[in-house]
């Protein structure tokens, strides 16, 4: 068996493992997780194709996958001894597909009450039909304010992908959109992720009116990352301003109609008043 099989078969061995202990639910979801498409990943695991270095790369940032173990098949197959356990909320586990919608109405509740059950239970579910909507954990919030103008305004809605909040260091990507929910708030906001430097995330608006600003990791509850703008239908600039235009020539058309009228009737009065002098 060649180096790069061997490779493949520790990599497969760790997926295995994850199943195992409950650390994925299915092998597409771990593929879906790592942005790989199932259908490669399902030709690994049948040998049939050998994993690249970026896929070992992903897995160990979000699996924690041991890179030794991999190569070399010495030491625990995770970098924390053990395959990590499926740690996404609780809503939905059985039916992953849906996408929880939270309008700006309930933000306030949801910051305090976004692990309660019965609370996320009564809040509206819808689906879409893109395939990467069909497994895992979403979220639709809605945009309010200005602060993300002009990426996002207000009236628009976002679906987010759920981030394992056990593995925030390393898939927090920088200048990506979140939505960041803490006790008693929740923010849509660009992120620089400084939680390795200083345990912290910058939180930084697109409408550079708002200055950026830093929160603890310890203020942290949820984050997820945008994936999808829903924005009202509106027409295009151009045939905003030929209706505009439109509407203007009509007035413009009824105030001289209006104007001609007017001197018309004038003109009539002034006629009959000429009549009424020279008759009297």
């Amino acid at each position: 068996m060649s180096m790069c099989s061997i490779v493949t078969k520790r990599f497969i061995d760790c997926i295995e493992k994850l199943k195992e202990n409950s650390g994925i639910k299915s092998v597409r979801q771990f593929a879906l997780s790592l942005d790989y498409h199932p259908q490669n990943l399902s030709d690994l695991m049948k040998q049939k194709r050998d994993v690249t270095i970026d896929l070992i790369k992903k897995a160990t940032e979000t699996f924690r996958l041991n890179p030794t173990y991999v190569f070399t098949g010495e030491g625990p197959m995770f970098l924390d001894e053990e395959a990590p356990t499926y740690t996404e909320p609780e809503l939905h586990k059985a039916s992953l597909e849906k996408i929880v919608y939270v309008p700006t109405s309930v933000h306030a509740g949801y910051a305090e009450q976004f692990r309660d059950p019965v609370f996320l239970e009564e809040l509206v579910s819808f689906s879409l039909p893109d395939y990467r909507f069909q497994h895992g954990l979403y979220r639709c919030f809605d945009i309010s304010g200005d602060s993300m103008e002009p990426s996002l305004f207000a009236g628009d809605k976002v679906v987010c992908s759920y981030v394992d909040h056990n593995n925030l260091y390393s898939s927090i990507r920088n200048n990506h959109v979140y939505v960041v929910v803490m006790d008693g708030a929740l923010v849509v906001k660009r992120v620089v992720n400084r939680l390795r430097e200083n345990r912290t995330l910058e939180l930084v608006s697109d409408n550079s009116y708002y200055d950026p600003y830093e929160i603890s990791a310890e203020d942290i509850r949820e984050v997820w990352h945008v994936e999808v703008k829903i924005s009202p239908y509106l027409p295009s600039p151009t045939n905003i301003r030929n209706a505009f235009h439109e509407e203007m020539d009509d007035m413009k058309r009824t105030v001289d109609q209006q104007s001609r009228s007017i001197q018309m009737l004038n003109q009539t009065l002034e006629k009959l008043l000429r009549q009424n002098r020279a008759t009297v």
